[in-house]
């Protein structure tokens, strides 16, 4: 049996797993804004800007309320990769992470570019949003990893020495691929992430943060999720630190309260395994997903891309219906981000419908190229 089909999709079933890929996207991105406006502040600097309580509502960043940072941005094209290499599966040109290169680099043209390029035919309709254009701080190690045509590979990763949490973030969309198995969906996430972000904290982790997601959008518990990923971990050289950081999420669930200091004391130094740690305590101690995302952005981490990660736990495992109306109803690129989490569910329940090798819709074909 191929280990990559989707499963047979009743109406239920694709009901279910199109609110939980809206809720991932959109879990993500809204604890991605929620984080922005206090991104690389300590604990002291984020409360002397927004009171005693911290961050509790959206607040300005980059000029509105409920912007998202690069993190989103990447996100949505990691979605727009993975459509791709479904598409391109019809002309047995069959390698995703090419496919997922080829977006990151079309992200990369955003960073350099005034605004879209219709010379560029082969781009798709994401690459056309020009809100997506707006350079949102981002990391150096992504920059430099795409900087240019060559792509990444685990034996011969770029930025070999970078640990940070960019990757990881951009990676919850792996964990949709449902039809997957996890070790493949963490094989194909761990590789994606060697793309910009070479250290294997780096790249485990968002590997790790891969099959949690997978494990939740298949409907069974955070805790259940991250003993999968933590048995996926275990034959990967360089996995412990991963592994710890895990570990002690679970077991800093039992310490009572969740306080600032807490979180901090998981985030760390702001490594790719600190961070994903954070997350998962934040989604396992947050009585819903507003107490979850603000846990995950009052402390002295990173708070985009703890909170980023938190929201795309929360989303998957409680599914769109859950995220704070008022959030969604401010938050930046909402209707692209709806768009695309809506044509990712129809490709993944619904692709022979819209293309074979043998015929396919224009439109669709126009919106995901198969060059």
């Amino acid at each position: 049996m191929d280990a990559t089909a989707g499963a047979v999709w009743g109406r239920a079933e694709q009901q279910d797993f199109r609110s939980r890929v809206r809720g991932t996207l959109l879990g993500a991105a809204v604890g991605d804004a929620l984080g922005a406006p206090v991104d690389g502040l300590d604990m002291d600097g984020i409360r002397a800007a927004h009171g005693p309580e911290g961050v509790v509502d959206l607040a300005p960043a980059f000029g509105r309320r409920g912007a998202v940072t690069h993190l989103t941005q990447l996100t949505l094209f990691s979605v727009d990769g993975l459509i791709r290499a479904q598409v391109r599966r019809d002309t047995g040109a069959w390698h995703p992470p090419t496919d997922l290169h080829r977006a990151y680099l079309r992200w990369v043209a955003t960073q350099r570019d005034w605004g879209p390029d219709e010379r560029r035919k082969d781009d798709g309709w994401l690459a056309r949003e020009e809100w997506l254009y707006a350079r949102r701080d981002p990391a150096r190690a992504l920059l430099i990893g795409l900087g240019d045509e060559t792509m990444g590979t685990l034996e011969m990763p770029k930025n070999p020495g970078e640990p940070g949490p960019e990757a990881a973030a951009r990676s919850a969309p792996f964990g949709l691929l449902v039809g997957w198995e996890p070790q493949l969906v963490a094989q194909l996430s761990v590789e994606c992430a060697a793309q910009t972000h070479g250290h294997p904290t780096a790249y485990l982790a968002a590997g790790a943060y891969a099959v949690i997601v997978h494990t939740l959008a298949r409907g069974e518990s955070l805790d259940g999720a991250v003993q999968r990923a933590l048995a996926l971990l275990a034959a990967r050289p360089g996995h412990q630190p991963v592994a710890d950081a895990l570990q002690h999420a679970l077991g800093a669930v039992r310490q009572g309260i969740p306080t600032p200091d807490r979180v901090a004391g998981l985030a760390g130094d702001g490594t790719a395994d600190r961070v994903v740690s954070a997350a998962v305590y934040c989604a396992l101690v947050g009585e819903d997903v507003r107490h979850g995302l603000r846990l995950a952005v009052n402390h002295d981490g990173p708070s985009a891309a703890t909170a980023a990660l938190t929201g795309g736990l929360l989303g998957a495992l409680h599914g769109e219906t859950a995220l704070p109306p008022a959030w969604l109803a401010e938050l930046e690129g909402r209707p692209t981000i709806l768009e695309l989490a809506d044509d990712f569910a129809m490709e993944m329940t619904q692709g022979p419908a819209l293309h074979s090798p043998a015929a396919a819709s224009p439109a669709w074909l126009a919106r995901y190229p198969r060059v």
